[in-house]
């Protein structure tokens, strides 16, 4: 599995444990910034960029930290075919891969600390999709909505 790992200014101080994390588990990343402390990095720019790295399959997940996680997670679910999950544990983080087929994974610094940042990457980093058809078919729906259905089929 390779991840890509972005952060604005805010997100910065957890940006280090979580790609150390990754990288303890063996899994490959992909550092898209920001590198240092510069109140001008957006999260937008970075959430985008992270997103952009998933949807054209140069890695399979992602990782976006900011403040709150709150703006990242807006923005990377804007991308299309980007199912992104703001998640502060670890039942959230490995759920919403499971069910939700989850493939961006947006964490709040000024929300969690690095020790339960930890554990909620390992979780997420773990999760497989279950395939069960009762995701799928929630999965159509949502795809539906992303193509512009306002009314997916029941």
């Amino acid at each position: 599995m390779n991840i890509a790992v972005g952060c604005d200014h805010g997100g910065l101080p957890l940006k280090a444990c979580v790609l150390d994390v990754l990288r303890g588990l063996g899994i490959a990343t992909l550092d898209l910034g920001a590198h240092e402390l510069m109140p001008e990095d957006d999260y937008p720019d970075y959430a985008l960029a992270v997103a952009d790295a998933v949807r054209s399959g140069r890695t399979e997940r992602g990782i976006i930290i900011c403040g709150s996680g709150v703006g990242a997670c807006v923005v990377a679910n804007k991308v299309h075919g980007i199912r992104a999950g703001l998640c502060h544990d670890t039942y959230s983080a490995a759920q919403g891969v499971q069910h939700d087929n989850v493939n961006v994974l947006c964490l709040g610094a000024r929300v969690i600390g690095p020790s339960l940042a930890e554990e909620v990457v390992k979780a997420f980093a773990a999760a497989r999709f279950s395939g069960a058809q009762r995701h799928l078919r929630r999965l159509a729906k949502l795809d539906a909505i992303e193509e512009g259905e306002t009314h997916p089929r029941q």
